[in-house]
């Protein structure tokens, strides 16, 4: 036969992810930086930009002026400059900077640099003040413009004096800086996006340290997780760690529960065991009170499992007087004679789940309907954390040298009731489990019995 590939099944279930914490915490750094950096790089490219420009157009305008305050009119009412402009641009052909003065109905009087070209001129509109503008009626060379209106002394004609230079210069200047601008943000967005990376990584190095931890406990190298941690990990750890405790508190209990019914066990066992052997002629009735006292035993500890497997939950919650309130019908419907009153507030709550609730409050009720005079009255208040309650008859009471005693499984003062002298057993082992308390004391107002029960309030 083929040799098939058998391999054992993994006794850890594959937890369900919803991706990696460390890529998304990248990805939305990196998505912020991109963002930040585009809006910033945009704003200081048009602030750049602008500032640029408007050096650009300061120095054409210290040109204009120059032309308008040197300008005069001539003998046939033609503009002339009393002294020629300074930039030797102005005298070659095509340099790149033109000045030009125009009127309505007269010829253009031009720089040489124009040559046989000559800026457009349109009257439709007055330039009272500088007025800047890009042009490209010259096919082969953009131009910056600068022009303005001014009506020189005797002359009725609205003079134009625009003065224009090629964009080369300030076109590549602004280039320039753009690449030095996006070189830069790149460089600021390579470096800010690595940061976040080795922060990304080194601020979750810890939960790999949990992690490492966990697996050493679980291959039983430790018990708890024991390194140093960041204060962000370390409430994390001590709820980890008290979770863990709580697990092996409740194993404990378990363990010992089990061996502790065995041993409640083993005794009547024994006994039914020899009285079969030895055909004993009361084997009947051997049978019955053993297995009477082993289910005693049974109940007992189930009670216990219950709690014990319930304390653990975080929501365990109950309202304290709907549930004297049921137990207090219950109880009325097993003893008819006897009057049952409650007193307290009625929006308390306990830390604590309402079948363990009513098992207590139902075997401190009933016992005191049972072995009381007629009359119970039960009270219950808030005291500092916790919901105490009072519970008093007007019987006989215990003794104060049996108050101790009577708590032990299968104890019982009065035999000539029915009962199986599990009850205070049950409430004392159940509210210790919920880290209650449970004692007996005399009733000062009944004169019977007092069960002081506290246990940690839920509000």
């Amino acid at each position: 036969m083929p040799a098939t590939d058998i391999r054992p099944p993994n006794p850890y279930v594959r937890v369900r992810t919803t991706g990696s914490l460390s890529r998304r915490m990248i990805f939305i750094a990196a998505g912020w930086i991109l963002l930040l950096l585009t809006g910033g790089g945009f704003a200081l490219d048009r602030v750049l930009t602008a500032a640029v420009t408007r050096n650009f157009d300061d120095q054409l305008e210290y040109v204009l002026t120059a032309l308008i305050v040197s300008s005069e009119i001539g003998p046939d009412g033609e503009v002339v400059f009393n002294r020629e402009p300074a930039d030797q641009r102005f005298l070659e052909p095509y340099s790149g900077l033109y000045w030009q003065v125009s009127g309505k109905g007269r010829d253009p009087f031009a720089s040489r640099s124009l040559w046989d070209r000559r800026l457009a001129f349109v009257s439709n509109h007055n330039d009272l003040i500088v007025h800047a503008y890009d042009s490209v009626q010259f096919p082969d060379e953009k131009l910056r413009i600068l022009e303005r209106d001014v009506k020189l002394p005797g002359s009725p004609v609205r003079w134009r004096f625009q003065v224009a230079q090629s964009r080369d210069g300030l076109d590549a200047q602004i280039s320039t800086l753009r690449r030095t601008l996006v070189r830069s943000f790149v460089l600021l967005a390579v470096g800010l996006i690595v940061m976040a990376g080795l922060q990304t990584f080194y601020g979750l190095w810890p939960l790999r340290r949990v992690r490492e931890e966990i697996a050493r406990m679980r291959a039983g190298k430790s018990r708890q997780v024991e390194r140093a941690m960041p204060n962000e990990v370390a409430p994390l750890v001590e709820e980890l760690n008290a979770l863990i405790e709580h697990n092996e508190k409740q194993a404990e209990e378990a363990r010992r529960h089990a061996g502790n019914l065995a041993h409640a066990l083993k005794t009547p066992l024994t006994v039914i065991m020899n009285a079969a052997t030895a055909q004993a002629d009361d084997l009947g009735e051997t049978v019955i009170r053993e297995a009477r006292t082993m289910r005693r035993q049974v109940d007992h500890h189930l009670a216990r499992a219950r709690a014990v497997g319930r304390r653990g939950s975080a929501h365990s919650r109950a309202d304290v007087w709907p549930s004297l309130e049921s137990v207090e019908r219950a109880v009325g419907r097993l003893y008819r004679h006897v009057r049952i009153d409650i007193a307290g507030p009625k929006t308390l709550q306990v830390h604590v789940e309402r079948q363990d609730l009513d098992e207590m409050l139902g075997n401190l009720i009933e016992n005191a309907a049972k072995y009381g005079g007629g009359s119970v009255f039960v009270t219950v208040s808030a005291q500092a954390g916790f919901v105490e309650f009072l519970i008093e008859d007007d019987g006989v009471g215990i003794p104060e040298e049996e108050r101790q005693r009577i708590f032990d499984r299968g104890a019982r003062l009065d035999t000539g009731k029915p009962g199986t002298g599990l009850g205070l057993a049950i409430v004392r082992d159940v509210a210790e489990i919920y880290e209650g308390t449970v004692s007996l004391e005399e009733s000062e107002d009944l004169g019977g019995l007092l069960v002081r029960l506290r246990l940690p309030a839920a509000n």
